[in-house]
């Protein structure tokens, strides 16, 4: 394990306001060439199926195209599997009805992986401009995905070598 992810946990809650603060006074142009390169060593360094804190804590949503293309590869009715695995949020998005995902497996292997749902592609933002857009989801990811913390920590660290 790299030195920037022992006791991760612990720093990203220590650096959370630290995180914040870079988020909003960054020049988001400079972030924006520094991720590739963190997001892409984050993920060598971080093996997802070892986690999977983002599928057993919290949800994607499910947009309409997510929500067609995964209910026609499980042979199902849109309405049905909306009804099967979907609640809507507080803020009108579909989202699964319980934790862990239910296409989660105890191996930690997804079982609609090459249908999931594109916030699950996605995620965690850490090779897009959602990382400052959004610094609230951010500092949320940052708290439970340590490839989050790992890019947070880089761009703060480039910043420091300045």
């Amino acid at each position: 394990m790299s030195d920037r992810l022992k006791n991760w946990e612990k720093k990203s809650a220590e650096h959370s306001k630290q995180y914040k603060q870079y988020l909003e006074r960054t020049n988001r142009n400079v972030i924006l060439k520094q991720l590739p390169d963190l997001h892409e060593e984050a993920f060598e360094k971080v093996d997802c199926l070892s986690c999977a804190a983002c599928c057993k804590n919290y949800s994607p949503r499910f947009k309409t195209p997510d929500i067609k293309r995964i209910s026609k590869y499980l042979k199902m009715k849109e309405s049905v599997f909306i009804e099967t695995y979907l609640v809507l949020d507080k803020e009108g998005d579909y989202v699964v009805k319980s934790s862990p995902c239910p296409f989660l497996g105890s191996d930690n292997y997804c079982s609609i992986y090459d249908q999931r749902p594109s916030d699950c592609q996605r995620f965690p933002y850490t090779d897009e401009d959602v990382i400052f857009r959004r610094p609230a989801l951010t500092l949320k990811n940052a708290s439970f995905c340590p490839i989050t913390y790992y890019v947070l920590e880089g761009l703060l660290a480039a910043e420091k070598n300045k």
